[in-house]
């Protein structure tokens, strides 16, 4: 450990600078004895103030040197947590950092967000209330660079810095002016793996949760489509964000396009089949409040199989759905009833043979 508090002080120093951050670049590569020490010794810290300086200078020298061993060693929370003055400036820089060009810009761009997502996990409301539209455009931006410009795992780590701003209304308002509805919708068709899915879809919840983003959620013609056709197919937890949107698209934003759009993509027929599954009692709950809402109307199209909703007795389900809820009271109950009048039987029998 004493070798890399050595060559922390060597980084003060600019003639030594370049040579002690490539030297803690291959220290970082080699194994995890030494990433272990590195954050003993405080290298992740040094390596965040690193960047600040960098863009307090405006000079990217040792950047990619920097963000490698940072993006290697990793940043521990508790080491963010000690940083709570100067998460503003990490923050400011490395959406800096984002927006320049470099050599190996994948890397780069990849490890940058990465370092970001790490920040924002550990930031508290108050940073995370005052983040600037900037952040915001930079990150959109960072969605709608195709995988040739950075890594899957960057893509995820902007998704989940995105996610972690979403409750704030503030926040959701500057991403969809930003972009960011449409973005995540065209990251969607791509049909990226099942953890980008679900992170997509979480963000998308929150900003279907205001009118702004339902407005550019139905502006984007795959919008409906590409929820509907993830229900079912990914895990239960995208099922449950997918129906979320739907309903909020339905209870808020359902103009007769809405209605006609949710039938032609199978959003119905889909809803239906859902019913049937062993999912969630208020996924089915959220369900049939979707399809009772607008079944007058999709009924009025010729082109819909009228048993596809006919078909489903609503109130049957909603029966289930008390049976589920309260199975075992009643269970409880009928024993206890039953118990009794075999008792009574018994006592009976008992007092008419004495």
């Amino acid at each position: 450990m004493f070798h890399f508090l050595k060559l922390i002080k060597q980084l003060q120093h600019p003639d030594s600078k370049m040579k002690a951050l490539k030297e803690l670049d291959l220290f970082a590569v080699k194994n995890e004895r030494n990433r272990k020490y590195m954050v003993e010794a405080g290298v992740p810290r040094v390596m965040l103030l690193f960047i600040v300086n960098c863009f307090k200078e405006d000079c990217v020298s040792g950047l990619e040197e920097a963000l490698s061993a940072l993006f290697l060693i990793q940043i521990p929370s508790a080491e963010a947590k000690l940083l709570p003055k100067q998460n503003d400036q990490i923050i400011k820089s490395l959406i800096w950092v984002l927006g320049c060009e470099f050599n190996t810009q994948v890397m780069v761009k990849s490890h940058a967000v990465s370092a970001l997502k790490s920040i924002i996990e550990t930031a508290s409301s108050v940073v995370l209330e005052r983040l600037e539209p900037k952040f915001f455009e930079i990150i959109v931006g960072v969605l709608k660079q195709c995988t040739t410009r950075i890594t899957q795992r960057g893509i995820n780590s902007a998704l989940h810095v995105l996610l972690d701003a979403c409750p704030w209304g503030r926040n959701q308002l500057m991403m969809v002016e930003s972009g960011a509805v449409s973005a995540l919708i065209e990251l969607e068709l791509g049909s990226p793996e099942k953890r980008t899915t679900k992170l997509i879809l979480g963000i998308l919840f929150h900003l279907c949760s205001c009118a702004d983003g339902r407005v550019e959620f139905l502006r984007h013609k795959g919008g409906i489509a590409v929820v509907t056709k993830r229900i079912m197919r990914v895990s239960p937890a995208v099922d449950d964000r997918a129906v979320m949107i739907l309903s909020l698209i339905s209870k808020f934003s359902a103009t007769s396009w809405v209605v006609h759009e949710m039938l032609e993509v199978g959003t119905v027929t889909k809803l239906c089949m859902l019913l049937q599954l062993d999912c969630a009692a208020y996924l089915k709950e959220k369900t049939m409040e979707i399809l009772r809402s607008h079944s007058d109307d999709w009924l009025k199209f010729p082109c819909i199989d009228k048993s596809v909703l006919t078909s489903f007795d609503f109130s049957m389900f909603f029966l289930q759905y008390i049976t589920e809820a309260f199975g075992r009271l009643v269970y409880l109950s009928l024993q206890t009833i039953i118990g009794n009048l075999v008792w009574r039987v018994e006592t009976g029998e008992s007092e008419m043979a004495l």
